[in-house]
């Protein structure tokens, strides 16, 4: 997969300790903090894990528990954001547009809200904003915080994993674009199914 080349080739040289903490340190930057949208999330994981199957003191187990906690609390630090100081501001806003769309991203995160924060795991750009956003709708707290749990595995961990695998097997190697859309679809799936069953 070429799109990690240039990361796996500049991470390569660094001490294992400095591999768990810049992989820690950018996965749970893009996930905490809104404006860090842009920072390449996937390619990152799929380098570290092609690193960690060629860097023979680089362990496996803790490199995806580093990046599992990093992306796990990255996005409850977002959630808690939009909660605490997102909420507020737009609660503050009288403009009927507003409220209008305040009430729309409830009852959106209300139906499919525990699906929409799996899957905007797997969508650069889109899964810096979805915490936050839940957080300003008043997602329930626990459907996210298992929603959040199960997006950080999927996707820091999955990805993680098959760059690992994939330094050694060439199917994975070949295939790794279709697990992610496999996360991807499945979600999505799963999600117009529950929208459908709500609407019914």
């Amino acid at each position: 997969m070429d799109f990690a080349a240039s990361f796996d080739t500049q991470l390569a040289p660094l001490a294992p300790f400095l591999i768990y903490l810049v992989a820690g340190a950018f996965v749970f930057i893009e996930t905490a903090v809104i404006f860090a949208f842009f920072m390449p999330g996937d390619s990152l994981l799929f380098s570290v894990g092609l690193v960690a199957a060629t860097h023979g003191d680089v362990n496996i187990v803790i490199l995806c528990a580093v990046i599992f906690a990093a992306a796990f609390f990255g996005d409850q630090v977002g959630f808690v954001l939009g909660r605490v100081i997102g909420r507020p501001y737009l609660d503050k806003r009288t403009s009927p547009r507003i409220q209008s769309m305040i009430k729309r991203s409830e009852e959106f995160y209300e139906r499919t809200g525990w699906w929409a924060v799996v899957a905007a795991r797997f969508f650069p750009w889109i899964r810096s904003f979805v915490p936050p956003i839940a957080g300003a709708s008043k997602m329930n707290y626990y459907k996210f915080l298992s929603a959040n749990t199960l997006g950080g595995l999927l996707w820091g961990v999955g990805i993680t994993l098959t760059g690992y695998y994939a330094a050694t097997i060439p199917l994975v190697k070949t295939s790794s674009y279709a697990i992610a859309a496999f996360f991807i679809l499945g979600s999505l799936v799963s999600a117009l199914v529950n929208y459908l069953r709500h609407r019914r």
